[in-house]
C-alpha cells in the first residue's frame, strides 16, 4: 500500500517521462541543446563571463523537468541575456560641421550646450575611447532642455532614449530585482538598452530633482554608481548579476533646480541654461513656433501673417516665463482664432452659394485683445520723476528678471523700520545691515541721533502678494534709506543691484544677464552693478550692453553718487551742536 504523497509523485515523475518522449520522438532538440547553438551563432561575441552563465544556466535547465515553474524563469533569463546588447554599438559620428548644423537649425542660442558637445565631439574624435561626459541642464520648464537630448542624439547619430524620472521611488526601477523575486525583471536601464539594441545610446534622465525615496529605497542613491564614469564600466543590475560596461553611454539629465542629492550632483558636470532674451524668443517664435503651429492648425503663409511687432507683444503682454512654453501655447491659440473666422466665411459662402476667396489675415497689434483677451501682465515701468525714497532694484524670478520697487517713507516714532511686501528672513536681514550703514555713516550723510531715534521708517516691496527674498537688494535699499531720511530724491531712470555688508562694500551678486535684460526692458539708463559682477557681463547679450549705461560700482558712496540727484552735505560741528 502506498500513501497519497507517494502515489502523486510517482504519477508525476511518469507525466514527465511521457512528456520527455514525446518531445524528443518528434525529432525535436531539448531546449539546452538550442540554446547553446543560439550561443555559438548569435552570441560568438559576447563577454566570456556571459557565455559561462549561459552554460551554467544550460546545464541548470537540463537537470529539472521542462515544466517546471524554475525552467520557465531560467528560459527567461537566458532570453534576458541574448536581448542585451553586449556586442553592439553604433557608430558616434564625429561630424563637427554637421552637428553644429544641426543643432543650431534645432534650437536658437544656447552657446554654451553646443560648444560643449562640439568639445565633445573633437575630443572623441581625437580619443576614440574616451570617456562620454556625463551633462545636467539645469534651467526653468519651457528652455528646452528635454528637446535639446534629441537634439544632441541626431547630431552624433546616437540612438536616443529617454527616461523619465519625475515621481520615481522605487530604487528596483533602476537596478532591477533579484532573480528570488516572482516576477522579477532587470531595471529600466538594462530594459531601455535592450530596446534600443546598442550598447552607445544617448540616455536622458528627464527631471532628476523630482526622484522621491520611500520605504523602497532611494533611486537617487542607485543612480550614483550609473552616473560615475569611473564606476559604470561595470554596472551590476540585480536581474542580471553580470557586469555590464555603461561607460560608452552619452548621459545627459534635465533638472528645473539644483535640488539634487550633493553626491549626485557632484559626478555631473552642470550647463545652465539661464532663459532667452526677448530677441531670442522672437526669432524662435518666427524660425519655429510658428511655422510648426501653422503645420498642426492647417494654415499656410497665404492664410495668415504676423508680424514681430505682433510677437513682442505677445511676448511682452501675454507672457511671463524664461522659456517659451507660454508663447507656443498662446501662438497656437492665435492661429485656433483664425482657423474659426476662416472656416465660418467659408460657411457662409457656401450657404449662399457664393465663392469663397483666399485672402492673407495679417494680425495687427491692436487687435491681440479680441484674439488673446485682456494683457495678462504689464512690464514694469520706471517713474518719470525723481522721488524721495523710491528706489529701482532690480531682481531674479524663475521667469526672467524684473524690476524691483522699494518704496520708504519717515515719519515721528521711536526708531523702529516696519517692513512689508511679503519680504524673506533674508531680505529682512539686508535691512538691518542697510540701516547700520546708514546710521555708522549719519555724520558723513549729514544726519543726526534724532533721525535715527525719532523717526520710524515703513519700507515696502510693491507687489505684496509675490514672496521676495535675498540679499541682492542691499544697495538699493540703503539708498532708498538715505534719501528719505535727508530728503534728496533718486533719480527714477537708475536701477542698481548688489548685496551690502557692515563696511558699505557693494558685493557679489546672481542672475545679472537677467536683471540688465529686465532693466531694458524697464526703460532704465543707467545699471549700478558690483564691481565683481564685471566678468559676468560676457553673458548678457551685445545689444543690451550698447543700450544701457552699465557702471560698476565697488562702495555704498559710489552708488550715492550715480543714484540721488546730489550728495548729502556733512554736518559741521557747529550744526552738531546746535542740532
Amino acid at each position: 500500500q502506498l500513501d497519497a504523497t507517494q502515489r502523486d509523485y510517482l504519477i508525476n515523475q511518469q507525466i514527465d517521462a511521457l512528456k520527455r518522449e514525446l518531445s524528443n520522438g518528434g525529432g525535436e532538440e531539448d531546449d539546452g541543446d538550442k540554446i547553446l547553438q543560439r550561443l555559438e551563432t548569435e552570441g560568438r561575441n559576447f563577454p566570456e563571463a556571459v557565455k559561462e552563465r549561459v552554460r551554467q544556466e544550460v546545464r541548470k535547465l537540463n537537470s529539472m523537468p521542462p515544466v517546471s515553474s524554475e525552467a520557465s524563469v531560467i528560459r527567461g533569463y537566458i532570453d534576458t541575456l541574448f536581448d542585451v546588447p553586449w556586442d553592439r554599438r553604433t557608430e558616434v559620428s564625429n561630424d563637427l560641421e554637421k552637428a553644429k548644423e544641426q543643432l543650431d537649425s534645432d534650437h536658437w542660442g544656447l552657446e554654451k550646450v553646443k560648444e560643449r558637445i562640439l568639445e565633445y565631439l573633437a575630443v572623441h574624435r581625437r580619443v576614440p575611447d574616451s570617456k562620454a561626459p556625463i551633462l545636467c541642464f539645469v534651467g526653468a520648464p519651457g528652455v528646452g532642455k528635454t528637446s535639446l537630448g534629441r537634439s544632441i542624439a541626431l547630431a552624433t547619430n546616437r540612438e536616443y532614449v529617454r527616461m523619465a524620472l519625475g515621481g520615481l521611488h522605487d530604487e528596483a526601477e533602476i537596478r532591477g530585482h533579484r532573480r528570488t523575486y516572482v516576477g522579477a525583471m532587470p531595471g529600466r536601464i538594462v530594459k531601455n538598452l535592450m530596446k534600443c539594441k546598442t550598447l552607445n545610446p544617448l540616455f536622458l534622465f528627464d527631471e532628476i530633482d523630482k526622484i522621491a525615496a520611500d520605504h523602497r529605497g532611494d533611486p537617487a542613491a542607485a543612480l550614483l554608481e550609473v552616473l560615475d564614469p569611473e564606476q559604470n564600466k561595470a554596472f551590476e543590475d540585480n536581474y542580471l548579476e553580470l557586469p555590464l560596461d555603461l561607460s560608452k553611454v552619452l548621459f545627459m539629465a534635465t533638472s528645473n533646480s539644483y535640488d539634487i542629492p550633493p553626491a549626485l550632483l557632484d559626478r555631473m558636470e552642470v550647463i545652465s541654461l539661464s532663459g532667452y532674451t526677448e530677441d531670442e524668443k522672437v526669432h524662435i517664435a518666427e524660425r519655429h513656433l510658428i511655422p510648426k503651429q501653422m503645420k498642426e492648425t492647417g494654415l499656410t503663409r497665404k492664410d495668415v501673417a504676423i508680424d514681430e511687432e505682433v510677437i513682442r507683444d505677445v511676448i511682452r503682454y501675454w507672457t511671463s516665463e524664461a522659456g517659451v512654453r507660454k508663447l507656443r501655447q498662446q501662438i497656437n491659440k492665435l492661429l485656433r482664432k483664425v482657423v474659426l473666422q476662416i472656416e465660418r466665411k467659408k460657411a457662409t459662402c457656401e450657404k449662399e452659394n457664393r465663392r469663397y476667396r483666399r485672402t492673407i489675415k495679417r494680425i495687427k497689434a491692436n487687435e491681440l485683445p479680441d484674439y488673446l483677451g485682456p494683457k495678462q501682465n504689464l512690464i514694469t515701468m520706471h517713474a518719470l520723476e525723481p522721488r524721495v525714497g523710491v528706489v529701482n532694484g532690480l531682481a531674479w524670478t524663475s521667469t526672467g528678471g524684473d524690476l524691483l520697487r522699494i518704496e520708504t517713507v519717515a515719519y515721528s516714532g521711536k526708531g523702529n523700520i516696519l517692513r512689508t511686501g511679503s519680504l524673506g528672513d533674508v531680505m529682512k536681514e539686508s535691512i538691518d545691515a542697510a540701516r547700520s550703514v546708514v546710521r555708522a555713516r549719519a555724520r558723513m550723510l549729514g544726519l543726526t541721533e534724532d533721525d535715527f531715534t525719532k523717526k520710524d521708517i515703513h519700507l515696502h516691496a510693491p507687489d505684496g502678494a509675490t514672496p521676495k527674498d535675498g540679499p541682492s537688494a542691499g544697495a538699493a535699499i540703503t539708498t532708498a534709506l538715505v534719501s528719505v531720511l535727508t530728503n534728496i530724491p533718486i533719480r527714477s531712470d537708475v536701477a542698481m543691484t548688489g548685496e551690502i555688508n557692515l563696511r558699505g562694500k557693494v558685493t557679489e551678486i546672481g542672475g545679472l544677464k537677467e536683471k540688465i535684460l529686465a532693466a531694458q526692458r524697464a526703460g532704465i539708463k543707467k545699471v549700478l552693478i558690483p564691481h565683481d559682477n564685471i566678468k559676468d557681463l560676457v553673458e548678457v547679450p551685445k545689444g543690451a550692453r550698447e543700450a544701457l549705461d552699465i557702471v560698476s560700482v565697488s562702495t555704498i558712496e559710489e552708488v550715492l553718487a550715480h543714484a540721488l540727484v546730489e550728495m548729502p552735505k556733512p554736518k559741521t560741528k557747529t550744526e552738531e551742536k546746535a542740532a
